[in-house]
């Protein structure tokens, strides 16, 4: 059965099918029994796991152990590594095809917690500590919501045992996310086909060819490609290139751009089929003093040609950052199967994590605007302070509510580039990774988000719920740049491809330290590097329609649905209703208002109509009339939103049965599996 955390299922040998002990090469477990010390030798083993090890990654200790708390019980070595700590059951080999992948890996920066069990003594060790027992367990806590739990046998193993943890312990104190991420790039390149370059799975957005290919393919006519930050000398934090209105001259986006916090102007995240316009931007920087020909080009890039103009107030109704961080961190404590909360209290708990009232928030604001693209031809602008962490969210659900092609493998991958990794969402910092206090986890509320889309709309999508949950994963393992830096620029120059961002910046083959070229357009897409073919093909759906994603799914003209709106007219939505506006900026008027923020102008009381009615002119639900073409509408209330229990409770295999088969062959083995439980815990009747 498919137990893995990260998509890795193990062949184990039966017993009898063993190699007999020798010194070329690890010797099996005869049985259940642990191995002689003697018989081990780092050597052999170091010379069995090369097929497996990356270059540069080094054996720091090993001790043979007994994988504790599912069943059945795997014997096998646990081994610390200077990039990972790993389990490899006896019989297993690790395929020479995927090496940077394992059910048992846990890379270093992804453990949350070690724990040292010796009789009643249970302590944390946290880098730097020093151990005063021998472990007879050790417990590794992922951040992946995975637990790993290691029993050591007395049989003279115990130096061993005490060897590894404190391993552990010493390895997590030394490591550099720095250290690895370099070390891993350029043994990615060793597993490259050939000299030449790997051609990416998806455009990685670094060259003006993939902008002008993606602007093509969304048929935004009146948009046109910006190199005004080819240099990031306008943002370090946005990418090279970006698109703006076509009438707007670089020189005034330049101009522009500096009114908004961390140079962050509107610029086009999608276009929609039927005219509209989805932007995004930061908020404006009210201290500063433009001109009034800087006030007219930042109104024309917020009205991107249109005579209706909403902006949409993306911080509010959504939690901050402190809220899913502290939400995220109940959720994780709450699904270890080591929770202290009794089981008639769980669900309780699980609500009072908040964590999917913050899914439901997010759901109910993207199904709102996109209600508001949809509704009318017009430009809606989605702004946040920052524009690195709600607004990525909320365009990606909006894209994924109307784009079937966004839904297919191909352009979810391509979604999460470019309004993600290419936008310049912190990931490094959000998922704590520079220790400032700004961790919070955007990206997997997020994925559980479309998980929840998954769920309620199953013949949409063309990926599944494994390539979610390998997507989930990946964001711990520091084997690419894509979610171990912050920006674009920070990529760049991690990868060599320049060294300052003043210099022009080349984006393929690098030369490292030591001439030997590295390929740095290696990215998280390349799934092959880790997973095997047939782990791949569990990334597709086998209930997805492609009837749902034709390329003719909207009319490009639809004069009957979607209208313009009234001449000149701008609103701001706030807390689920749109109120008129006086003026796009804040400057015009009085200096007071150059102390206020982006939500400058007083809010109408919340509407007690829903969104639909104010612009439709709809029934209250939306069952009484169709929909428009290739939208989505998902459901957010009560038990609609779900607990992703694949994924949040992975250590608890009782709760996996029945979620995970995707053939016959699978629900056949599970089914069995379910009538073996049933008949233990039938009471035997007397006849």
């Amino acid at each position: 059965m498919w137990w893995g955390g990260r998509g890795q299922s193990f062949n184990i040998a039966s017993q009898k099918e063993e190699p007999e002990m020798g010194h070329s090469r690890p010797k099996s477990f005869q049985g259940s029994r642990m191995p002689e010390p003697r018989n081990w030798q780092l050597g052999s083993l170091a010379s069995n796991l090369a097929s497996g090890c990356l270059p540069g990654e080094q054996i720091l200790a090993w001790a043979p152990g007994l994988r504790k708390g599912l069943e059945p019980e795997l014997p096998g070595i646990l081994i610390c590594t200077n990039f990972r700590v790993t389990f490899q059951p006896c019989g297993w080999q690790r395929s020479q095809d995927t090496p940077l992948s394992s059910e048992y890996d846990f890379s270093l920066v992804n453990i949350e917690r070690l724990e040292a069990v010796s009789g009643l003594s249970r302590v944390q060790l946290h880098p730097g500590s020093q151990l005063k027992f021998i472990p007879e367990e050790i417990l590794i806590h992922g951040r992946d919501f995975r637990l790993l739990r290691i029993g050591f046998e007395a049989e003279g193993l115990e130096p061993q045992a005490f060897q590894v943890t404190m391993a552990i312990v010493q390895a997590r104190a030394q490591s550099s996310e720095t250290q690895q991420c370099g070390g891993m790039i350029q043994s990615k390149a060793a597993l490259g086909q050939g000299s030449g370059l790997r051609k990416p799975p998806i455009p990685l957005l670094e060259t003006v060819e993939d902008w002008e290919m993606e602007l093509k393919k969304q048929g935004a006519r009146g948009w046109r490609v910006s190199t005004v930050n080819e240099r990031f000398d306008v943002s370090t934090s946005l990418p090279r290139y970006f698109w703006v209105p076509s009438r707007i001259l670089d020189s005034e986006v330049r101009r522009a751009f500096g009114h908004f916090r961390q140079g962050r102007g509107p610029r086009l995240s999608w276009h929609h089929p039927g005219g509209s316009d989805l932007l995004r931007c930061g908020g404006f920087y009210t201290a500063s003093d433009p001109t009034t020909e800087d006030i007219r080009a930042v109104e024309s890039m917020l009205q991107a040609g249109h005579s209706d103009v909403v902006l949409v107030d993306t911080m509010d109704e959504l939690p901050g950052l402190a809220d899913v961080q502290l939400a995220h961190l109940k959720l994780r404590a709450l699904c270890l199967p080591d929770s202290s909360v009794a089981e008639d209290k769980w669900l309780s708990a699980l609500e009072g994590t908040r964590w999917l009232d913050y899914v439901r928030a997010c759901l109910r604001k993207a199904s709102d605007i996109s209600v508001l693209v949809t509704s009318r031809v017009r430009s809606v602008v989605l702004q946040e302070r920052g524009d690195r962490d709600l607004n990525g969210l909320l365009s990606s659900l909006v894209q994924l509510l109307l784009a079937p092609e966004a839904r297919t493998l191909f352009g979810f991958q391509s979604l999460v580039q470019r309004e993600w990794v290419a936008a310049g969402h912190p990931f490094l910092t959000r998922f704590g990774g520079t220790g400032a206090s700004e961790e919070a986890p955007v990206f997997l509320l997020f994925l559980d988000c479309v998980w929840q889309l998954l769920q309620q709309f199953p013949a949409e999508f063309e990926f599944s719920e494994f390539f979610l949950l390998a997507l989930h994963d990946s964001v711990r393992v520091p084997d690419t740049l894509t979610f171990l830096r912050n920006t674009p620029w920070e990529r760049g120059k991690q990868s060599g491809q320049f060294n300052s961002y003043t210099q022009v910046y080349t984006p393929g083959n690098s030369q490292s330290p030591d001439g030997n070229s590295i390929n740095v357009q290696l990215s998280v897409w390349d799934w092959d590097l880790r997973y095997n073919n047939e782990q791949i093909l569990q990334f597709h759906n086998p209930g997805y329609d492609p009837e749902h994603c034709s390329e003719s799914w909207f009319p490009r003209q639809q004069p009957n649905f979607m209208v313009p709106g009234p001449p000149s007219s701008m609103w701001l939505f706030s807390r689920g209703a749109l109120s008129p506006l006086n003026q796009l900026c804040p400057w015009r008027d009085s200096p007071s208002l150059l102390a206020v923020s982006s939500r400058w102008l007083s809010r109408s009381a919340t509407s007690s109509e829903s969104l639909a009615d104010q612009e439709w002119g709809l029934p209250s639900h939306w069952g009484a009339c169709p929909l428009p073409p290739g939208l989505l509408l998902p459901g957010y209330l009560g038990p609609q939103i779900r607990l992703w229990k694949r994924c949040y409770l992975r250590g608890r295999p009782e709760v996996q049965v029945g979620l995970s088969a995707l053939t016959i062959s699978g629900l056949q083995e599970e089914l069995a599996c379910l009538q073996e439980l049933l008949r233990k815990w039938t009471p035997r009747v007397s006849p």
